[in-house]
């Protein structure tokens, strides 16, 4: 298994989220890149947030994201060593 473009598209909207609250939520507009349009429809698809176009995290949406930030900060660390 590896991390193709569509999973590393899906991780970076993922790791948009304030995981500190679950009142707030994202809008991806349609102005938006098509790449980040496309991975926000498929995490919609796959039941992780609550609309096509963005919308808040489900349950499984936020063990995704806290996932996906807490992978980003254990790599981001590893690099400034």
């Amino acid at each position: 298994m590896s991390f193709t473009p569509n999973l590393i598209e899906e991780l970076e909207i993922l790791a948009l989220f304030n995981l500190s609250t679950m009142q707030e939520g994202i809008k991806v507009h349609k102005s938006a890149e098509k790449t980040a349009i496309a991975a926000t429809k498929r995490l919609h698809k796959k039941g992780l947030i609550t609309q096509a176009d963005g919308g808040y995290l489900s349950g499984l949406g936020k063990d995704a994201a806290e996932h996906a930030q807490s992978l980003i900060t254990i790599l981001t660390a590893a690099e400034k060593q």
